[in-house]
């Protein structure tokens, strides 16, 4: 069996931890756990990324860069404006809100974006898919704004799993079929 290069078991790392950090957060995540599951020694995990917040950024910068690919992709062959705006949100929802390991990798990294030591990297992230759907769409800013703000509210009703409260809720069952009451 021929062995992996460092940048293969990089991205082995980053696949395995990527999991670990959306299910149990920056501090509740074990980088031992992580190398166990990779087959490796915890040093080894070390001279690749430096430190655990090392790891986590380069889960950030895979998130991100996934974000990014898929409203690219969606945007391909679309009309500037608000269509690619609409094609992205579409994308976003049918692919990304289904991954329930990446949604949560996101709300994950939003709960440490406080602290000083990943604040940068977080917010560097965001600032990167915000620059790539203004490049893509073309949309004017107000129409980018509610791009944003609605994507976060679909990411809280993905994560909150409003459908499982229907019944119950009157606006529950309104915002779950993606419109106000």
């Amino acid at each position: 069996m021929a062995r992996k290069t460092a940048e293969e078991r990089r991205e082995q790392i980053v696949a395995i931890a990527f999991g670990h950090f959306a299910a149990g957060g920056y501090h509740g995540t074990s980088t031992e756990a992580i190398a166990r599951e990779a087959g490796i020694s915890q040093p080894y995990l070390f001279r690749l990324f430096g430190t655990k917040r090392g790891l986590f950024v380069a889960c950030l910068e895979r998130c991100y860069a996934d974000v990014i690919a898929v409203f690219a992709a969606a945007a391909e062959g679309v009309p500037a404006g608000e269509d690619r705006l609409h094609a992205m949100g579409r994308a976003y929802i049918e692919r990304l809100l289904r991954d329930r390991v990446a949604l949560q990798f996101q709300m994950q990294a939003f709960a440490v974006a406080p602290e000083p030591e990943l604040r940068d990297a977080v917010r560097q992230g965001y600032c990167d898919v915000v620059k790539a759907v203004i490049e893509l769409s073309g949309a004017p800013p107000q129409a980018t704004w509610s791009f944003f703000a609605d994507g976060m509210l679909l990411n809280l009703i993905a994560v909150f799993d409003l459908h499982g409260i229907e019944g119950p809720e009157d606006w529950a069952a309104s915002w779950a079929r993606g419109g106000p009451l």
